[in-house]
């Protein structure tokens, strides 16, 4: 049994990898599929949110669950968070997977990893300044999300060294150019990662399901 922790893209809750998360605890993992802080359900606790606030959502549930050996999988903007988590709970965490993701480095945001076009979209802001809007064709469930965890540049403590076994898993369907195929192109030469192209869209868990379902059993076998 491999422990699966997942945490969405911007905007979106746990409820985005609801039929991943069935598949995974059909074939026997433990799967705890995370809403950030000041998203979704928890929209209302959005109030001084940043990175580190959503690192720490990822530890705390390592720790209050006793979990080692974790598979942390971030999609998009989770890319960000998994890496923090990593380093800060290095001793609960084996495996890192990426879907369509940001991958930073020490001093990295992701506002200045990602494109022009996507920095457009965090400067549209709520009434209140603090939150990025949700784009229009994004599920109704989607909320505003926090835009100081967007901004706020990632302290690591280390290379992740520990980290066994490192994914990532590129959308090839993107309509529009990707911002993430600078990405993947690079990964995809280095000898410490194991790479994927999806025939899907960004949101590989609805696009290209058993896809994805069968990288993450794989990741679990080596576990």
């Amino acid at each position: 049994m491999t422990t699966f922790v997942l945490i969405p893209g911007m905007c979106h809750g746990g409820w985005c990898f609801e039929q991943l998360t069935e598949q995974l605890r059909a074939h026997g993992h433990r799967v705890f599929p995370l809403t950030p802080t000041g998203v979704g359900e928890r929209v209302h606790l959005s109030h001084g949110v940043n990175l580190d606030t959503h690192i720490q959502d990822v530890t705390a549930v390592l720790s209050a669950e006793n979990i080692t050996d974790a598979v942390l999988v971030g999609h998009s903007y989770g890319g960000m968070v998994i890496t923090g988590a990593a380093d800060r709970a290095a001793d609960r965490v084996g495996s890192l997977v990426y879907i369509d993701a940001v991958v930073p480095g020490p001093g990295d945001s992701c506002f200045t990893l990602v494109s022009d076009r996507e920095r457009q979209w965090y400067l549209d802001v709520v009434d209140t300044g603090d939150a990025v809007r949700p784009l229009p064709f994004f599920d109704p469930r989607a909320t505003p999300h926090p835009i100081a965890s967007v901004l706020q540049p990632l302290a690591l403590s280390g290379d992740l060294g520990h980290i066994r076994r490192r994914e990532y898993v590129y959308a090839a369907g993107w309509e529009t150019p990707s911002p993430f195929t600078e990405i993947y192109q690079r990964l995809r030469d280095d000898d410490a990662w194991t790479t994927h192209a999806l025939d899907g869209g960004h949101n590989l868990m609805r696009d290209a399901p058993e896809d994805l379902l069968r990288v993450l059993l794989n990741v679990a076998e080596s576990h």
